[in-house]
């Protein structure tokens, strides 16, 4: 297969810049995208933590990706577009397109992708399933009525996570899938961001709520004694 050289315009380590971006700037999920090369989408999953909770965020000013004084002009310029600061070495190459091909280490973990997709993601359609992580429908089907060999071993995992297709080709999936239903994907998103949203603050006051009725129940009788003694 012939091999193409690409520029060097990306982060090396993407996931590890986003977080660290995502914790110590002010900089907006799009310009987060763009530079690091990641979907838009996928940048609100790692800031959610819905995604990539065991990456490491990793300074790109650390790295000799980018100088403060351009993250700082980008936070000023919401519309700015962080410019990378060009490694010396040689062109990475990669492959020309073909067939997706899934490492033999990764193809166990096909069938807890599909039962990811399955579980959370209805919309998208079997072909688009057989896509991303290169199955075929027969699978398909028997890990759906549980006739799959290993179905008491499945454990749905989300494919972009283990690495059967990128987020990019997830969300294309999943938006072409609601649209085949009628629903605006852009809508749902919105809902969706908005249930979150709902779900955290009510987490957020329950927690509220813990802390003070441990505080009302701390017995402050012995502690008084024990101040007024000293």
């Amino acid at each position: 297969m012939a091999a193409a050289a690409i520029e060097v315009s990306k982060p090396l380590k993407p996931k590890a810049s986003a977080v660290w971006l995502i914790d110590n700037s002010t900089l907006s999920f799009e310009q987060i995208a763009e530079y690091t090369g990641l979907h838009v989408v996928e940048i609100q999953a790692l800031a959610d933590e819905e995604v990539g909770r065991g990456i490491i965020g990793e300074s790109p000013v650390q790295c000799g990706e980018l100088s403060a004084e351009e993250i700082a002009r980008c936070e000023k310029d919401q519309s700015a577009i962080l410019q990378i600061i060009k490694r010396e070495g040689p062109a990475l190459k990669s492959r020309a397109k073909g067939p997706r091909y899934t490492p033999v280490a990764r193809r166990n973990d096909k069938p807890d992708a599909i039962a990811y997709l399955l579980k959370h993601h209805s919309e998208i359609s079997d072909a688009q399933v057989c896509k991303l992580v290169g199955t075929t429908k027969p699978t398909i089907q028997a890990i759906r009525d549980r006739t799959h060999p290993n179905s008491s071993n499945i454990n749905p995992r989300n494919p972009t996570e283990i690495g059967l297709c990128t987020y990019a080709e997830l969300d294309k999936a999943v938006r072409k899938g609601l649209k085949a239903k009628g629903i605006d994907p852009d809508a749902k998103a919105a809902e969706d961001a908005a249930k979150r949203e709902a779900a955290n603050a009510a987490e957020e006051a329950a927690n509220a709520e813990a802390k003070a009725n441990d505080l009302s129940s701390f017995d402050f009788s012995n502690f008084l004694k024990t101040s007024s003694s000293n």
